[in-house]
């Protein structure tokens, strides 16, 4: 079976079944896990299937929010290549706002020990990464935990940040595109995603190529808005140059 006959028919077991699992379409088409990965991963560019942990889900479903640890498992290889693409682009001396996400407490866990940057969190997780920095200036911003992110968010967190104007933000997101910008599943992370946007002369979006095209329920910022895009290479050509045409720098990590 060539490769296009057999995605065409995952398509179809998808729409039908509402989700799809590698092991098991590659048991049932007799063929490798990584060929299925990839038949998932051209799906997906397509815009007909959305990758999830393990297997995928037709375009049209509801887009839940995932936890810690299942985010922090997906796409775990391209995270870290895009991790250590962004600590390039951190200033060896100034300021730095990081944003919760997995993707930025693998950056934070990259950081020098000697690090004399002033680092400005929301994330327990990046703060947890960073304690044991002796020469590092770390400030917590407090508010309600989000326990799905353990994030900082509400009031608290959002009149810290209005005081705060850092050289450069690193900032996560659940979904980016062009028409829909820069958005997340929930109305107060999304509020203090957008005080760091504001709160930084420089904003280095870290997000995974899974994430392009897909719109949640809280828009935050824009692609204009962004300086540089740190991805990983399965972003195409054409949706980088789309990217690009918006004004950020897109990086391929």
């Amino acid at each position: 079976m060539y490769a296009p006959e057999r995605q065409q028919q995952i398509l179809q077991l998808a729409q039908t079944r509402g989700r799809v699992d590698v092991p098991s379409l590659a048991e049932e088409f007799n063929v490798t896990q990584e060929t299925i990965r990839r038949d998932l991963s051209t799906l997906d560019r397509a815009g007909l299937l959305r990758r999830v942990h393990g297997g995928a889900l037709p375009a049209g479903a509801l887009h839940l929010e995932p936890g810690l640890a299942e985010r922090d498992s997906t796409a775990a290889d391209e995270k870290e290549r895009i991790a250590r693409a962004a600590l390039a682009l951190l200033p060896a001396e100034g300021s730095v706002l990081l944003d919760a996400g997995t993707t930025v407490s693998r950056l934070a866990a990259l950081l020098p020990a000697d690090s004399t940057l002033t680092v400005v969190t929301n994330a327990l997780p990046v703060a947890a990464r960073l304690a044991d920095h002796p020469s590092l200036s770390l400030h917590l911003v407090g508010g309600r935990l989000r326990h799905r992110t353990h994030a900082a968010v509400d009031d608290w967190a959002l009149r810290a940040l209005a005081d705060v104007h850092a050289d450069v933000a690193v900032v996560a997101t659940n979904g980016f595109s062009r028409e829909g910008g820069l958005s997340t599943p929930d109305l107060a992370e999304a509020a203090v995603k957008r005080a760091m946007v504001a709160g930084a002369h420089r904003i280095v979006l870290v997000a995974d190529s899974s994430k392009y095209g897909t719109r949640h329920f809280a828009r935050f910022g824009s692609l204009e808005q962004v300086d540089v895009l740190v991805t990983d290479s399965g972003l195409t050509d054409r949706q980088a140059a789309e990217i690009e045409e918006l004004g950020p720098e897109v990086i391929r990590a």
